[in-house]
């Protein structure tokens, strides 16, 4: 009985739409494919040697750039930065060990992807493949104020100020629409 159950539900898992929480028990909205909850902390983007070397990508990829520490999205057939003309650091202000070094000693599963919602060959290490959903980031009063030891690539959307925050590793950047 127990076998039949966990294949129904995989079965199930496998056609339903999806819609995934983060740090909380459900999704509020029904219009959000990833949604995540409260707190203090932000979602960290992938790490990328160059934007030049990333390839077959599509608008709306978001990446921290090692090349010249700066966050961007591909945007229009070219990548777009989202950081302030100061470069960023990848050097961890309280240990001290650079975060490259970590990311360098990993080894890279190329074909690793998470997709939520209908999986399509849309390439990305998390993919939200719905077409009439969209991602909430996570939200933070102030992240410049309440996050302590952010990590570079990080985004969060500031309630207090109602914009867009993103962190290079040095300094946040905000982004009104």
């Amino acid at each position: 009985m127990k076998n039949i159950i966990i294949l129904y539900s995989t079965f199930f898992a496998i056609f339903a739409s999806a819609q995934v929480a983060v740090g909380k028990t459900a999704v509020s909205n029904t219009s959000v494919s990833l949604e995540f909850g409260t707190g203090n902390r932000g979602l960290l983007l992938p790490w990328v040697t160059s934007t030049a070397s990333v390839t077959g990508v599509v608008n709306g990829t978001m990446v921290y750039d090692l090349t010249d520490k700066k966050v961007k999205v591909k945007y229009s057939a070219a990548w777009k930065d989202l950081s302030i003309n100061t470069a960023g650091t990848t050097v961890d202000p309280i240990s001290s060990v650079d975060g490259i070094t970590i990311q360098n000693a990993a080894t890279e599963a190329t074909n690793s992807k998470f997709a939520i919602g209908t999986v399509t060959a849309t390439p990305g290490i998390l993919v939200l493949e719905d077409t009439d959903k969209a991602m909430v980031l996570p939200k933070v009063a102030s992240p410049h104020l309440n996050i302590i030891n952010p990590a570079p690539g990080m985004m969060v959307y500031d309630t207090t100020a109602k914009v867009l925050s993103v962190f290079n590793g040095s300094v946040w950047t905000f982004w009104r629409p």
